[in-house]
């Protein structure tokens, strides 16, 4: 009989059967962590589902969570004069979704839907936030990976944006 694999090498099987902080390592943001790092993010994590075509958040809603995705693929949008909604990326599983619960002011800056089924660790930001200004390791960490997935997103928004644009330019595509 063959075990069915989730995309970090874990069976699902196992997968029930681990603690938070064991699913949290598990995930690609938090390689090279601490297991005290780990263990400080689980304090503030719980796991979540979406059904396909669920909006997970809306662009300029209050921003105080973010997903470490397990499974499915989720939809980046955002609305653009003269296209109306344009997706920007797909991220899947081993992604995060979410980084403007750390930066100031808090509000998300994209749409987020599940395109198919979605299966996550739910992370309360605001809460995590706080602590990372009490413990500066941890904090430093977290700061680390998320500007990563910052870049990335703005990278990934600029070239669909000027794409966006040339096709509206000059008619074609």
């Amino acid at each position: 009989m063959n075990a069915i694999h989730t995309t970090n090498g874990v069976t699902k099987a196992e997968a029930s059967h681990l603690s938070m902080a064991d699913l949290i390592a598990a995930h690609p943001f938090a390689k090279g962590l601490s297991h005290a790092i780990v263990e400080k993010i689980a304090d503030f994590a719980m796991e979540a589902e979406f059904s396909a075509e669920e909006t997970i958040f809306r662009e300029g809603d209050p921003a105080n969570r973010f997903y470490l995705i397990l499974e499915g693929t989720v939809a980046l949008d955002s609305f653009v004069e003269g296209r109306g909604v344009v997706e920007l990326q797909k991220i899947g599983a081993g992604d995060v979704l979410g980084w403007s619960w750390l930066f100031p002011p808090y509000y998300w800056h994209f749409d987020a839907r599940a395109v198919t089924p979605v299966k996550a660790i739910f992370l309360y930001g605001t809460p995590l936030r706080e602590r990372c200004e009490e413990d500066h390791d941890l904090g430093y960490e977290l700061l680390k990976r998320t500007s990563a997935i910052v870049v990335n997103r703005l990278q990934t928004t600029r070239r669909k944006l000027l794409e966006a644009q040339r096709t509206n330019g000059n008619g074609s595509k």
